[in-house]
This record gives C-alpha cells, sequence and structure tokens, in this order.
C-alpha cells in the first residue's frame, strides 16, 4: 500500500497535532500511523505521520500535499520531510574485509525486509566481490593505499564521492568499513551516513574493542548503529543491544557473539532510517520504531 510519511521536527507549542490532522483530514486523508514526542530539555517537538495516499483525491500526489502543507510549516516554524514509499531509497554499501554485516544486509535486501535499492557496494579490499556479485549487486574496488597521505586519501574520498553522486546515493551504511572519514565528506551527507560500531557505545571506542572489554572482564557486550560525524564514533546513536557473557568466555567468543549483536542492530537501524523512523535531535534522535 502506498503512503505518504511526514517527519516534523518544530519549537513545541500548543496546536501543532490539530494543525496538522486537521490539513490532512481536510482533504479527505487518512492517517495510518502516527507517533509523536515532546522533549522538555530543548523545547522540540517531534512528529512522524503516515498517510494512506490512496485516501487523497486523485491527482493530489506528493507535490500537491507538500504546497497545501507549506502555510502550517511556515506558520510553526518546522524543519518537515515528506517521503513517498513508492519511490525507494538507493542505500550504498562500503565494507573492507569482514563479511557479515554485508551478507547480512544483502540476504535482507534480497528477502525483501529492507524496502530499498542497492546499487553497489564499495570496498578498499577485493575481498568482497564474489559475495557481492553473487547477490547481483555491483562491486566498485577503491583501494586505500597504506599510510596514504592527506592527497592520497583526499582522491580515494573523491573518487568515493563520485560514485555516490552516479549511483544517486540516499544513504550510505558503513557495513565495518574500516577507514575513517574525512570530515567534508561526513558534512556533506548529515544524519545520511549510518555506522555499526562494534561495541557499546561510549564504551571500548577505537580499535580492538572486544579486546579491550576482554582485558576489562565486562559481563555485557553489544553493538552500537549511528549516524557519522566527523568526530570519531560520536555522531547520534540510532541503535544498540547487548547480550550477557561470563568469566569463561575468550576473546574469540566475545567476537562471535558480537558480530551476531552487529548484524542484529546494524539491519533495525537501517531499516528505521528507511521508513523515516528516526529524526535527529542535536546530538541524539527521536526513533518511532
Amino acid at each position: 500500500m502506498r503512503r505518504y510519511i511526514l517527519t516534523i521536527t518544530c519549537p513545541d507549542r500548543v496546536g501543532i497535532v490539530a494543525a496538522v490532522t486537521g490539513l490532512i483530514a481536510g482533504h479527505g486523508g487518512s492517517v495510518l500511523e502516527a507517533a509523536q514526542h515532546g522533549d522538555l530539555q530543548s523545547g522540540r517537538f517531534f512528529l512522524r505521520i503516515e498517510i494512506v495516499a490512496d485516501s487523497l483525491p486523485s491527482g493530489f500526489g506528493p507535490a500537491e500535499l507538500a504546497a497545501a502543507f507549506e502555510p502550517v510549516a511556515t506558520e510553526f516554524d518546522m524543519e518537515w520531510h515528506l517521503s513517498d514509499t513508492e519511490r525507494r531509497k538507493r542505500v550504498v554499501l562500503l565494507a573492507s574485509k569482514e563479511d557479515h554485516c554485508v551478507a547480512d544486509l544483502l540476504y535482507r535486501w534480497r528477502a525483501g525486509e529492507l524496502e530499498c535499492d542497492v546499487p553497489c557496494v564499495i570496498s578498499n579490499h577485493e575481498d568482497l566481490r564474489g559475495l557481492v556479485e553473487w547477490h547481483g549487486v555491483r562491486f566498485r574496488c577503491v583501494p586505500v593505499p597504506a599510510g596514504a597521505d592527506p592527497d592520497a586519501k583526499s582522491a580515494v574520498f573523491g573518487e568515493i564521492d563520485r560514485i555516490l553522486e552516479h549511483e544517486r546515493a540516499d544513504v550510505v551504511v558503513l557495513a565495518r568499513y574500516m577507514q575513517i572519514l574525512p570530515p567534508a565528506f561526513c558534512a556533506a551527507r548529515p544524519g545520511r551516513i549510518i555506522n555499526i560500531h562494534h561495541s557499546f557505545l561510549p564504551s571500548f571506542a577505537g580499535a580492538r574493542p572486544y579486546h579491550q572489554a576482554f582485558e576489562r572482564g565486562v559481563k555485557l557486550i553489544g553493538a552500537t548503529c549511528h549516524y557519522v560525524t566527523a568526530e570519531l564514533d560520536e555522531g547520534p546513536i540510532i541503535e544498540q543491544d547487548t547480550r550477557r557473557i561470563d568469566h569463561g568466555d575468550s576473546a574469540d567468543e566475545l567476537r562471535r557473539v558480537g558480530r551476531d549483536v552487529e548484524r542484529s542492530v546494524l539491519a533495525r537501524g537501517l531499516r528505521w532510517h528507511l521508513e523515516d523512523r528516526v529524526l535527529l535531535n542535536g546530538n541524539k534522535t527521536v526513533v518511532f520504531p
């Protein structure tokens, strides 16, 4: 069923929901799902509404709905976005050598669990080519030379930029891409780069987190799905999960369990993003799962 999804962020005040739903009802629109949240600390209001497309008059599509909504948005000083489920978002995966996240996302995509298009996978190594092409997805290898200086890295990410532009990527997913992204690359895509961190942030950031966790004797390990910013592993968190372990588990066992958590957390975070269920609230998120 085709739906229009309206997401709104604005200063909190009386009458927001009434104005939005009144406009939809005034055009005969049927609301399939609605969720809202008022943040007392920031004074911001967040709203997500799904509208049944066929409930609106014939010829009243997303452009007409957006035009009709503009006066309400202006009155309430809204930041808003209207998406059409008939237009699938285009997702490009970036990966290195580890295959568990890429394999899981491609399986879910082929099974119809992730409603998106995956035009290509970009990697800095050749290791995943067979896996990716078996799924019928283009594989692009853009190597990053060992010890590359800033100019060389700039050229690498310039090439990745060109690929993303050519593929019309709506969202980039770092499916265990083991390179630090340049600040300009991140700044050009706020809220559009999703990463899976193999740790329960903010603990054990950086390299070898499972070994760090093992050395500290932790009892819970986990994974964090978050948006990428120029600050390493500091972007707004979308989803997290944990698993219990004990003193008898080795570092390798922690890594095995952690990889399972990574797959599920990344898939949930990406699905919620694709369904416009994640709204930014400064360096935090509001998620309507």
